[in-house]
């Protein structure tokens, strides 16, 4: 009975210790979160780099004297025991797992950052391809490293007693659910990149700039476009031109039938406007890249698009570009300036389309500076996070490294996949730039199960808030034609759905109304499409209803990158007897 009460108290005593030396290493890790997060973040961070590496020693300290409370005879036949146990195995696997993240995760991966950043002046504009290969090799080890770990931490008591415990474990998953994929998208990148600026001999890419005041199935209309040199790591422009420089390029791809039912009648290879229907980025890509070589005679080695929401967030670390006039293009009006007022302030389109091109330069003569020296690992972190939430996608012409992107989110691809899927996508069908002004919704609630699978309801609502007066002639303008009467700011829009492989539709409404609705199928996927009009300052609803096969996981949730962000409602999965 001694011996039992002894071991009760230490493991108590040493209980407390462990979560005092928990929550210090937690602090710590917050000054490194800015890796995984927000760009503006880890610029004030990069302002230190020493900083980085101090505050992971300084975790790692906590976390191995919290993993060392944990461990030994007592703590392990303690967290044995069934149910009174429970929080102490919770406790002791939060702090196993801290303690791989501060020694197995963390180190390489700040070790390249304050690297990268720590290039001098001589190297601006270059990216040291050197310490990207180094650290190749290291950042897959901290990946499988950052898997395991998220796997092991995931299989702890969820619901315990103890509700400090229980506290500890959310936090701990919830910052894996982070890091981990952050960790493979970094060991990718040091595998691809080297190649991809030049290490090997001199690339040129096609970058296209997205307008999402005009949406398109991979965020919005292909607008301006760049040729960008990268080599050894140097990045630099050979000219700007606007969608009328390409008006008359003609691709000659071909994606199969499936792909040529579901697009042919809006002419996607033939027309460079809409090559982007499809959400499937690889398909715009390769009609650009095959457009521009017909066009002049050169080979693109792949293509970047990117939209105003991303010029933000890159520039949100490098500070405000200035065009020739001095107007200043920041972080905070880049998006409202290409997207809003340059409607007003431009009626002759030739003046509109040359702004654009000063904004597109001025913001890449700001940016690629930057991509060398202190600056280079807060950009590298801003374009993780632009990356991640789709908008900037890449495409490349060499086999091995789009499938190596195109296992990644890098590559803005529709998956082909069985996994439960939910993706609502619009595009742009009148010719107006009203989707500046359109806010999207998405429910998807899954309902009884049967013997085809489990009924599913899907309920799509948009919003066109646009003004319903003072606003330009070309952003209102009806280039379709319509049959009935208008007003200005009405939109019509072609939404689609794309339900997961396998899906029946047993049913469609619009505004409760009986809807026809025309099927197709993309990539595995039924595709579901309404043309649908959408006045000014008012609201439509469209309501699916599907059959989809049995699942397990929550179906992934497609978010076509729009100025408004897609606001999406999973429901859970009722039991199947209910």
């Amino acid at each position: 009975m001694a011996l039992f009460l002894a071991g009760a108290a230490w493991v108590a005593v040493t209980g407390v210790l462990a979560r005092k030396e928990l929550l210090a290493a937690q602090s710590d890790l917050a000054a490194l979160r800015s890796l995984t997060a927000a760009p503006n973040s880890f610029a004030a961070g990069a302002q230190n780099l020493n900083s980085l590496s101090s505050d992971l020693r300084s975790a790692d300290a906590h976390a191995a004297r919290a993993h060392r409370y944990t461990t030994g005879p007592a703590w392990y036949l303690a967290a044995r025991v069934p149910v009174l146990g429970e929080p102490l195995r919770t406790v002791r696997g939060t702090a196993w797992a801290t303690r791989r993240v501060t020694t197995d995760v963390l180190p390489p991966l700040v070790h390249l950052m304050t690297g990268l950043a720590s290039g001098s002046r001589s190297d601006a504009g270059r990216v040291d391809l050197v310490a990207l290969r180094r650290a190749a090799l290291s950042l897959g080890s901290a990946a499988h490293a950052a898997s395991d770990t998220r796997t092991r931490s995931a299989g702890l008591p969820r619901k315990t007693w103890l509700p400090a415990a229980d506290r500890a474990r959310t936090r701990v998953n919830g910052s894996l659910s982070r890091l981990a994929p952050a960790v493979a998208d970094a060991a990718a990148a040091a595998r691809l990149l080297p190649a991809m600026l030049g290490a090997d001999g001199a690339r040129h890419y096609l970058v296209i700039f997205q307008n999402t005041a005009e949406a398109r199935g991979t965020g919005g209309l292909p607008g301006a476009f760049a040729v960008l040199k990268a080599s050894e790591g140097k990045l630099s422009f050979g000219g700007f031109g606007n969608d009328t420089a390409m008006a008359d390029a003609r691709a000659t791809v071909d994606f199969g039938k499936e792909y040529a039912a579901e697009y042919a009648h809006n002419a996607p290879a033939t027309t460079w406007v809409n090559a982007n229907l499809s959400p499937h980025f690889p398909y715009a890509a390769q009609i650009w890249a095959d457009a521009w070589l017909r066009h002049s005679g050169k080979k693109a080695d792949g293509v970047i698009a990117l939209d105003p929401g991303a010029m933000a967030g890159l520039l949100a670390v490098t500070g405000p570009a200035r065009l020739d006039d001095g107007t200043p293009v920041s972080a905070g009006n880049v998006v409202d300036l290409t997207e809003r007022t340059s409607y007003a302030a431009f009626a002759d389109t030739k003046e509109r389309k040359s702004f654009f091109l000063d904004v597109a330069g001025a913001t890449a003569a700001k940016l690629l500076p930057a991509m060398g020296g202190r600056q280079v690992a807060a950009l590298l972190s801003a374009l993780h996070t632009e990356l991640r939430e789709g908008r900037v996608t890449m495409w490349s012409a060499h086999p091995s490294e789009q499938r190596e992107l195109q296992r990644r989110h890098f590559a803005g691809a529709l998956p082909d996949n069985p996994a439960p899927f939910a993706g609502l996508v619009v595009n742009n069908a009148a010719g107006s730039k009203l989707d500046y002004y359109l806010d999207r919704k998405l429910d998807w609630a899954p309902g009884r199960c049967n013997r085809y699978g489990r009924d599913v309801t899907v309920t799509a609502t948009l919003t066109n808030r646009a003004p319903a007066s003072h606003l330009p002639t070309y952003v209102t303008q009806r280039v379709d034609n319509p049959p009935y009467a208008t007003r200005p700011g009405d939109n019509r829009l072609l939404v689609s759905y794309y339900a997961s492989t396998g899906a029946v539709l047993t049913g469609a409404t619009l505004d409760g109304r009986t809807a026809l609705v025309n099927s197709g199928t993309e990539r595995g996927h039924p595709v579901f499409t309404l043309d649908t009009e959408l006045p000014a300052q008012s609201a439509r609803t469209v309501e699916l209803h599907l059959v989809e096969p049995l699942a397990a996981q929550a179906p992934v949730v497609l978010r076509q990158p729009l100025v408004r962000p897609l606001r999406s409602t999973v429901r859970p999965y009722p039991p199947c007897g209910d």
